[in-house]
């Protein structure tokens, strides 16, 4: 009897503290303005020196799909009350470690360009530039690390635009 009664306060008591200390963290909650439904991206033109031809669509489609995932916005073609354009700038390679004669590691930079228009809060418009990098060793061709380090490049610049126009951070 004294063990079961042992359970049930146990169990009480941590129930109460998961209750008290809970913290929820959720995309879904940004702070979108009521007032808008409807969010719409603009095809991000590709104006870097070195254009790889996929990027832009990648991007594009990275941006809508992130959006639509964690916000309760309808993604609209045209214009919508939050609206994302911009353009690839940068997409480049250069030397960043060098030992001796040679490159030991390689960065591959991409820059976005953003414009971000909320209609029903004027105020909450920005333009800004965004940069990501990876390195890699310079003993790997690029081309055989090039997809991999995109897909991380363009993971962490999409959650960048997301964070600066829905986070508040």
């Amino acid at each position: 009897m004294n063990r079961l009664l042992s359970f049930f306060i146990i169990l009480s008591l941590s129930g109460l503290l998961n209750s008290c200390f809970t913290f929820k963290l959720s995309t879904k909650d940004a702070s979108i303005p009521p007032e808008a439904r409807t969010i719409s991206v603009q095809y991000f033109q590709n104006n870097a020196l070195i254009v790889e031809p996929s990027l832009s669509q990648q991007f594009t489609d990275g941006l809508k799909d992130y959006i639509q995932a964690n916000t309760r916005l309808i993604l609209v073609n045209g214009l919508g009350d939050l609206d994302f354009e911009g353009v690839i700038t940068g997409y480049d390679v250069k030397p960043v470690s060098i030992t001796s004669d040679q490159a030991a590691q390689n960065r591959f930079t991409i820059t976005i360009k953003v414009k971000y228009t909320c209609s029903v809060k004027e105020d909450q418009d920005f333009e800004a530039t965004f940069s990501r990098f990876e390195d890699y060793p310079s003993s790997q061709n690029f081309e055989s690390v090039k997809a991999e380090l995109t897909e991380k490049i363009m993971k962490l610049l999409i959650e960048d635009v997301f964070n600066k126009a829905f986070v508040n951070w």
